[in-house]
C-alpha cells in the first residue's frame, strides 16, 4: 500500500494555532510521538516521572485533580521540567459545561490551569459555547484545545455522527482547536493532531472497560499521530526502559506510513 501521509513538519505548514506548530515540529526535531500518561496521586512522585521520562516524550498529560498535595510551586516545577526535557503540557481536564462555567475552571480555583497547561481537552456535548469559553482566556496565552472525538472504553455513547459534529466544530475555531483525542484520523485536511489512549504493546483491554490498541495500529494503520500510553509504563518495572520501547516503535510506525 503506497503511503501518501505528509511529515509532521510539513504539516505544521498548515497550522492556524501557534502552539500546533511547536507541536508539529518538536515531535519532527526530537523523533518521538509519545505521550505519558502521568496518573499518579502525589506530585513528587509526578515530578519524578516527568524528569526521568521527560526526554522521552512530547507530552506529559496529567489528571491534576487527583494530585493529593498540589500546590502552585508545584505546577511551577512542572513547567520548568518541560522547558529542560522539551516536551509540552496536556491537563487532561475534559471540560463539559457551559462556556460561562469553563472559563472559570480553566482560569481560576485552586488549579488555575490556564497558568501552565499547554493543552487542555474538551467535550463537545455542550455546543460551541464550550470552545468559545475556553478560548476567551487560552488564545491570549497561546494555549490549544483538543476535542474528545472518539473514546478508547468499551460501549461509549459516542457515535459517528457526533464525531463528525464535532470535526465541524473544530473547523469553525482553528484558532485554539489544534486537534482531537480519537483513535483515528477523521479529517483529510493535515492541520489536525490525533492523540490516541488506550495504547499498549500486548494487553488488550482492562477490567474497567477499556480497550487498548498497539502503537503499530494506532499510527500506521489508523494513521493517529501521538500515542498516549500510561500503564503500560508506569506498572513496568523500569519506566524508563518501557519509555524507550513505546518511543522507538510509535516512531518507527510513523516513519513507516511516510
Amino acid at each position: 500500500m503506497k503511503k501518501t501521509r505528509l511529515r509532521y513538519s510539513d504539516r505544521a505548514l498548515f497550522c492556524k494555532n501557534i502552539l500546533a506548530q511547536q507541536i508539529f515540529l518538536l515531535l519532527e526535531n526530537k523523533q518521538t510521538n509519545l505521550a505519558l500518561s502521568a496518573d499518579v496521586i502525589n506530585c513528587d512522585a509526578l515530578l519524578l516521572l516527568a524528569d526521568l521520562i521527560g526526554p522521552e516524550i512530547c507530552i506529559l498529560k496529567t489528571h491534576v485533580d487527583i494530585l493529593d498535595d498540589f500546590t502552585p510551586s508545584f505546577a511551577e516545577e512542572l513547567k520548568r521540567l518541560a522547558n529542560k526535557h522539551q516536551f509540552f503540557i496536556f491537563e487532561d481536564r475534559k471540560f463539559a459545561d457551559i462556556g460561562h462555567t469553563v472559563k472559570k475552571q480553566y482560569s481560576g480555583g485552586v488549579y488555575r490551569i490556564a497558568d501552565w497547561a499547554d493543552l487542555i481537552n474538551a467535550h463537545p456535548l455542550p455546543g460551541p459555547g464550550i470552545v468559545s469559553g475556553l478560548a476567551e482566556i487560552g488564545t491570549a496565552k497561546q494555549r490549544g484545545l483538543l476535542l474528545l472525538a472518539e473514546m478508547s472504553s468499551d460501549k461509549n455513547l459516542i457515535t459517528s455522527t457526533y464525531t463528525q459534529k464535532t470535526v465541524e466544530m473544530a473547523e469553525i475555531f482553528q484558532e485554539f482547536v489544534v486537534g482531537f483525542v480519537a483513535q483515528r484520523k477523521l479529517s483529510p485536511e493535515p492541520q489536525w493532531l490525533y492523540l490516541t489512549p488506550g495504547v499498549q504493546i500486548q494487553k488488550e483491554k482492562d477490567t474497567l472497560g477499556q480497550r487498548y490498541v498497539t502503537p503499530e495500529l494506532a499510527i500506521l494503520e489508523h494513521e493517529s499521530d501521538i500515542i498516549i500510553v500510561g500503564r503500560g509504563i508506569l506498572d513496568s518495572h523500569d519506566p524508563l526502559i518501557e519509555a524507550k520501547k513505546y518511543r522507538e516503535a510509535g516512531w518507527k510506525a510513523y516513519e513507516a506510513s511516510i
